[in-house]
């Protein structure tokens, strides 16, 4: 009996000593974090009002950790709202999954999954291209033409139309021109291949295993893997987490470091790059991705995107941080200038001296 009680007394004295230790690593955590100034980045936010309204969230990641959120009264990080261009970048994620299952791949001809564009003379543009904007086939100048509500039905039937009613303005490969075209193809490509909707098979292999609870494709309107998402600035952080954790999320993968290399490597250089949004002007482009930075190896650091209702998204892979910005109320298209402004605020509050070079 007497060495039960020691032995008891000893686990509870270990147990203590465990909660403390836990507590402190918190404390320190915590403090940390909490006593970094973080004015230069809300100095930002004053100073491009005009852009961002008072209506928007954002969130800052380091290392895994939260350092920063800021959200307004009627609008925080858990709220949802349209992300527009940003979902081009989920619908990539799900078609780079089909591709470690080696179900297709990125140089396949989209016509080996969709006959319907060998019948039209398109019977050359590969994954890879419909990932990259470079299908070549026309698509109206209009920015406002990109968001514009569905008059299809279904994502075959638009798709279908892309074949069938579509000329080809160059050849496809040889240059750039941002629209909805190639990232609606792939996810046709990714619905033919598996049997499934998009909007399951988004959802299975991509918003459900990155805990993206308050993501969805089909909220509002039709369904359009280009541009359709509403979701909120948490979750987007945890799609960024999981690409700067080239491809992890949780301790489960979700893509293989291959295919995040390859979203992340350059498809054509600047002088392909002819019909670039405004925001974007000067940046290059991955699959489904912009390539922001790089190093002096070429090798791509930032890579982020912008949307028409003045948001912006970007992580740093060497510096380890990710920033999310969501607008609820569309205040024009964002500039180039406001991206350059956030960057410098974060890498003046994040300074990482061997990361200088960029």
């Amino acid at each position: 009996m007497k060495n039960i009680s020691i032995t008891c007394q000893f686990l509870h004295v270990r147990f203590s000593v465990m909660i403390v230790f836990i507590t402190v690593i918190s404390f320190l955590d915590n403090h940390i974090y909490g006593q970094t100034d973080f004015m230069p980045l809300t100095h930002e936010f004053n100073n491009h009002k005009s852009e961002l309204g008072t209506h928007f969230a954002c969130v800052l990641n380091k290392d895994g950790k939260n350092i920063f959120r800021k959200g307004a009264d009627d609008f925080d990080v858990l709220d949802a709202t349209s992300i527009g261009s940003f979902s081009q970048w989920l619908t990539t994620a799900l078609v780079m999954t089909l591709v470690d299952q080696e179900k297709i791949s990125l140089d396949d001809k989209v016509s080996l999954y969709l006959p319907i564009f060998e019948t039209y003379g398109k019977k050359y543009i590969t994954i890879r291209q419909c990932l990259s904007h470079q299908t070549g086939i026309e698509f109206p100048k209009s920015v406002g033409k990109l968001f514009e509500k569905s008059k299809f039905e279904s994502l075959e039937e638009e798709v279908n139309a892309y074949a069938s009613k579509h000329e080809i303005s160059y050849n496809p490969g040889t240059s750039f021109t941002y629209n909805n075209i190639g990232i609606n193809i792939a996810a046709r490509i990714a619905e033919v291949v598996t049997k499934k909707s998009f909007e399951a098979l988004i959802t299975e292999k991509i918003l459900k295993p990155v805990s993206m609870k308050n993501t969805s494709f089909s909220a509002k309107d039709k369904v359009n893997p280009s541009f359709s998402a509403v979701s909120t600035a948490l979750d987007m952080n945890n799609f960024l987490l999981m690409l700067l954790n080239k491809g992890v999320f949780n301790n489960k993968r979700i893509l293989s470091e291959k295919s995040i290399a390859d979203m992340e490597t350059m498809q054509m250089d600047n002088s392909f790059m002819k019909n670039a949004p405004a925001p974007m002007s000067g940046f290059t482009y991955g699959l489904g991705e912009w390539i922001l930075s790089k190093d002096i190896d070429s090798k791509s650091v930032v890579i982020g995107s912008s949307n028409m209702f003045g948001s912006w998204m970007f992580f740093d892979r060497c510096k380890g941080y990710c920033f999310v910005l969501l607008s609820k109320t569309p205040q024009g298209e964002s500039k180039k200038v406001m991206y350059d402004d956030l960057k410098k605020a974060i890498d003046e509050i994040i300074p990482v001296e061997a990361c200088s070079g960029y």
